[in-house]
């Protein structure tokens, strides 16, 4: 068995996938040839280019180093044939979880209007809103949306699940369809966006999601850039040089379109914002490795194992 892993951490994932995969032959794509390239039957990457796509002419499968697999679906010389495993939480649910949690608590106890009143040596209290009457909404009920909805659940708040199919989660109040997109909308005072990125959620949140928001909601987006239609999200945060918050009090975002944000990006400088760096869900490596190792090992048994649906885009 030959395994090509394609990873900006290319030396520690050929080391520990050799342990793993004692058996397997295991290279680096930077090292191989043409003909290497057509003998592998696995690929084990993040976002190949089209080059080494094509060239890896005999897979039998690919493993998605990531969660997000919009990047590898996008690639023209994908074969449609070939069946592929993408990481499913892998220990980014629990970071991202975490991720989240400040979110809350960073508009849940005020921490960004007193961040805004210490510019200003403007000395004010507020009234603490207590945790059962800020409903907390989660677009999208993946294996990460799943853990980071019952980790907010445990932590005392009301948390409504959103998906396009029906789902059923312990203490998570779990909607579908249009109908209940639009009833998880009006009723979050907090939304936070772990939906994949598919034509289908494309601008999921635009102007007329966005009014649909209770007056004085925040968004939290750990997930995909292209979720939020971003000159919406401006028009409902208010101008940046009002002190007056708009329609949606903050946002707290992680992903964008363009990676690395622009510098010339007005959400860079919007007093309302707080941007990171696509920093929510970097993937710890043990436990990919593990995933990757036993996904490897299954399709080369012929066992039975949850693959991405390219039509659907997850």
């Amino acid at each position: 068995m030959k395994v090509i892993v394609h990873t900006d951490q290319a030396d520690q994932w050929q080391r520990a996938l050799s342990e793993r995969l004692p058996g397997a032959t295991i290279w680096k794509s930077q090292d191989t040839d043409r003909q290497q390239r057509a003998e592998a039957d696995y690929l084990a990457a993040w976002k190949p280019d089209e080059t080494l796509m094509r060239e890896c002419s005999g897979l039998k499968g690919i493993i998605n180093l990531g969660a997000g697999v919009d990047a590898l679906l996008n690639n023209p010389a994908l074969p449609r044939d070939v069946p592929i495993v993408k990481l499913r939480d892998a220990g980014m649910g629990e970071l991202i979880a975490d991720y989240t949690r400040y979110g809350l608590l960073h508009f849940q106890r005020d921490f960004d209007r007193y961040q805004r009143q210490q510019q200003q040596a403007q000395w004010r209290e507020h009234a603490v809103i207590d945790k059962q009457e800020w409903t907390v909404g989660v677009l999208g009920l993946g294996a990460i949306g799943a853990k980071v909805a019952a980790t907010i659940a445990a932590d005392g708040y009301p948390v409504l699940g959103w998906s396009r199919s029906p789902k059923s989660l312990e203490d998570i109040e779990c909607l579908h369809g249009d109908a209940g997109l639009e009833q998880a909308l009006q009723r979050s005072r907090t939304l936070v966006l772990l939906l994949p990125d598919t034509p289908a959620t494309h601008h999921i949140i635009n102007q007329r999601s966005l009014a649909l928001l209770p007056q004085g909601a925040s968004l939290i987006n750990p997930g995909r850039g292209t979720l939020i239609d971003e000159a919406a999200l401006l028009q409902a945060l208010g101008p940046a040089d009002d002190d007056q918050e708009g329609r949606l009090r903050g946002a707290l975002l992680d992903a964008f379109p363009v990676e690395p944000l622009p510098s010339s990006s007005p959400l860079w400088h919007h007093p309302r914002v707080l941007v990171t760096p696509h920093m929510a869900g970097p993937t710890p490596l043990n436990e990919a490795l593990d995933q990757v190792a036993a996904s490897i090992e299954a399709l080369s048994q012929g066992k039975e194992i949850e693959t991405v649906d390219p039509e659907a885009g997850y």
